[in-house]
């Protein structure tokens, strides 16, 4: 009984942390519907601006692009090409990811990606600046390639004052670049899944409670 007990209060656990997952979810959906705010060149809070469109306005720093490797797109390897753009007149930059492009046969050679000059306009959704994928070696860095990018690792080797989100860009421009975001799921369906997994075993620890009660009764009276 204890035991059947206590998956029944991981069951109601797991359900708690859905239905959490759920309603933060309804925020953030009903905060991507709402009107683009303009990135200002003071520090934000990722929180306060996670999945809002959002709009910036300054000058990309090239130099500092990377090639975030291992990235997918319609069953082909390729790079998320991310570039700082300085906001503004000030010392304030955002990352940018610009998009998708394939990666060459000969890894060693980089696809050739053209950064716009002089001010630009960038739109997109706020996204969060730390992307962590599989570690496939222990150099994470490799001159412009990254398999991961980690916001405090990219400030200390470029030296930049970064806002703590990054901007998945939606402009629609011709730079040979795909941008297909794919936002992730809440996971809510992930502990509803481990929810009917603990009730199912308190079930069935219950059907094999009272087999065993039966059949002990049945033998004691004999």
């Amino acid at each position: 009984m204890v035991v059947i007990v206590i998956m029944l209060q991981l069951g109601n656990w797991q359900l708690s942390r859905a239905r959490e997952k759920e309603s933060r979810q309804e925020q953030l959906d009903l905060r991507s519907r709402q009107p683009a705010v303009a990135l200002p060149a003071v520090p934000v809070k990722f929180e306060d601006m996670q999945y809002r469109h959002i709009e910036a306005s300054g000058v990309y720093v090239p130099e500092h692009t990377i090639y975030l490797d291992n990235k997918i797109y319609q069953g082909v390897a390729g790079y998320h090409i991310i570039t700082p753009l300085r906001i503004g007149a000030s010392s304030m930059h955002v990352l940018v990811n610009r998009g998708w492009v394939a990666a060459d046969r000969d890894r060693s050679k980089l696809p050739q990606v053209s950064t716009p000059e002089g001010p630009v306009a960038v739109s997109g959704v706020a996204a969060s600046a730390t992307q962590k994928t599989l570690e496939l070696s222990d150099e994470l860095v490799s001159g412009q390639v990254w398999e991961n990018l980690d916001l405090e690792r990219y400030r200390t080797v470029t030296g930049l004052t970064l806002q703590p989100v990054m901007i998945l860009q939606q402009d629609d421009i011709k730079d040979g670049l795909a941008r297909q975001w794919t936002r992730p799921d809440s996971g809510a369906s992930r502990n509803l899944g481990y929810a009917f997994q603990w009730f199912a075993m308190a079930f069935a620890v219950s059907i094999i409670y009272l087999v065993l009660s039966v059949k002990r009764e049945r033998s004691e009276s004999k």
